[in-house]
């Protein structure tokens, strides 16, 4: 069977075609500036790249200009969409109601509108984007994969906050964590590399990116994670705060002048490493203003291998234990260096780096040395395979 997985946000669409025999991507591309002006980057595999400057009015119009190219006589990779047998799509938020992927009937849309309050710049994207798809496939199965629905197996006393419990009742006010196809993916394939099964496993998923987020993974579940009710709890990221006193936004608001609204925007797109630094949300770049003697950027990237560092400490409290701690996404795959920094804080748990193994970028490796009491290892993640796979499960 062939997938198309869709992942909409609200001006772009990224997606792969994958043959779910051989799990091989057929095709993958990025819509960009939907209701602007529009540009579709299209990557069939075993073809040149194109790329294309053609307006996008709205979603309906790139999933449109998707279909078109995966069928084009050149440029294309299936002759005809009836090869799609279906569509999985990445949904960011689940609320409670989806603690496992879902084929999606109109009552299951209506239940996945009801979460758009929790998550309102991802839901509501995600759902044009399936409305999309069903205009223009319709009648081919599709399958919502949910950000958060790993981590429902949480225990209330790692989702619940110190509030009162009539917020959880009446508005869900809890933690519900994300990067959930992420983690799942990545623990069950540190699970696989090791010959181990994840039953028998204390794993600590560490997926740093642009945005990121550590998980206890403990016998195949989520027991707690870093993120919370919104991306922005947890490790300081890019551009994301990260955990901070709530005291501090009133206090700042009232000295800036400034509303809530300006301020939460302030703590998901102006604070993080980039705004310690001064410098930029890219690691590299900071990577590279503290060999020229940036302290701040020195200081952001101590912040980022600290939080984390800490982050690992607890969740081995909270399962009495770790086997394994994995690194995947972005940072985790590629920052050699972050790594390391982030390793010098573990010798306590008889994890040990071993720096020759380290020198590894986007492989599967084992990083640590062979005497380590706790295996640290590299996992990349895919996303859109775990997608896919979900979906075939399903269908």
């Amino acid at each position: 069977m062939k997938v198309l997985v869709i992942n909409c946000g609200s001006s772009s669409l990224k997606y792969q075609l994958i043959d779910s025999e051989t799990e091989q991507v057929l095709a993958k591309g990025l819509c960009e500036r939907i209701g602007i002006d529009g540009r579709l980057t299209h990557r069939p595999t075993g073809k040149d790249k194109v790329v294309l400057e053609d307006p996008l009015p709205n979603h309906t119009a790139a999933v449109s200009a998707v279909l078109g190219q995966l069928t084009d006589p050149v440029n294309g990779v299936i002759a005809d969409l009836k090869e799609i047998g279906a569509v999985g799509h990445r949904i960011v938020h689940g609320g409670e109601k989806f603690a496992s992927s879902t084929v999606l009937t109109d009552e299951v849309v209506a239940e996945i509108e009801k979460c758009n309050d929790l998550a309102p710049l991802h839901n509501p994207a995600n759902l044009i984007g399936i409305n999309a798809c069903k205009e223009l496939m319709p009648g081919v199965p599709m399958v919502g994969v949910f950000d958060t629905a790993f981590h429902q197996t949480m225990p209330k006393k790692a989702f619940l906050y110190g509030l009162p419990y009539e917020y959880y009742e009446k508005h869900a006010v809890r933690r519900y964590g994300f990067h959930g196809t992420s983690h799942s993916f990545v623990s069950k394939r540190t699970a696989e590399i090791l010959g181990k099964k994840p039953e028998d496993l204390k794993i600590i998923v560490c997926h740093l990116g642009n945005g990121s987020s550590i998980s206890a993974v403990e016998g195949g579940k989520s027991v707690d994670t870093s993120m919370g009710f919104t991306p922005l709890e947890g490790l300081v990221m890019g551009t994301r705060s990260g955990d901070l006193d709530p005291a501090i936004l009133e206090y700042v608001c009232n000295k800036e002048g400034i509303t809530l609204s300006e301020m939460t925007t302030i703590l998901n797109k102006k604070s993080g490493v980039e705004g310690v630094s001064g410098v930029s949300s890219d690691f590299r770049d900071l990577g590279d203003a503290a060999a020229e003697g940036n302290e701040r950027a020195a200081v952001a990237l101590d912040m980022f291998a600290y939080r984390v560092a800490k982050y690992v400490g607890s969740y081995a409290a909270a399962m009495n234990g770790v086997d394994v701690i994995s690194f995947t996404a972005g940072i985790g795959e590629n920052d050699i260096t972050t790594r390391a920094r982030i390793m010098e804080y573990l010798g306590y748990l008889g994890c040990k780096l071993d720096a020759e193994k380290n020198n590894v970028r986007g492989e599967e490796r084992i990083i640590s040395t062979d005497d380590s009491k706790v295996i640290a290892m590299v996992v990349p993640t895919n996303e859109e395979l775990a997608i896919a796979r979900e979906t075939v499960a399903l269908v």
